[in-house]
């Protein structure tokens, strides 16, 4: 099978060794991805709903690298520091998947890597056939 990789060049990817998005065959998995620009720098650190929606920013994109789009996504997960906020990234998911609905989990974490982050999501897709 063929693979397909997606880097979009922010430092750790590098640092590592992994890629944002890996496309095997018709099944793509997008790695836990923060609201980060391509430098590392943290966007909106505290704001759970701007994170989110940087971060489903940034999957589509990726997804896209490797020939998907949000239509082929079948499952997400989002992971929050403070459950007590998951209405904010809920929203933010519900902009992009109000018609695709794929199942999601929520996953409460300790912290992240830096104090900065409040919330990072990853996602599955599966392509049909001929796409």
């Amino acid at each position: 099978m063929v693979r397909r990789s997606a880097y979009l060049g922010v430092p750790w990817e590098k640092t590592g060794g992994y890629a944002r998005a890996v496309r095997v065959g018709n099944i793509v998995d997008v790695g836990m991805t923060t609201a980060a620009a391509p430098d590392g720098t943290i966007l909106f650190p505290g704001d759970v709903y701007m994170q989110t929606k940087e971060a489903l920013r940034i999957i589509g994109v990726a997804l896209v690298e490797v020939g998907a789009s949000f239509e082929d996504v079948f499952r997400t997960r989002m992971y929050l520091e403070d459950m007590s906020r998951w209405e904010e990234a809920a929203r933010a998911h519900e902009e992009i998947f109000r018609d695709i609905r794929p199942t999601t989990g929520w996953v409460g974490m300790g912290s992240f890597f830096t104090a900065e982050i409040s919330a990072e999501v990853d996602a599955m897709a599966y392509i049909e056939d001929g796409k």
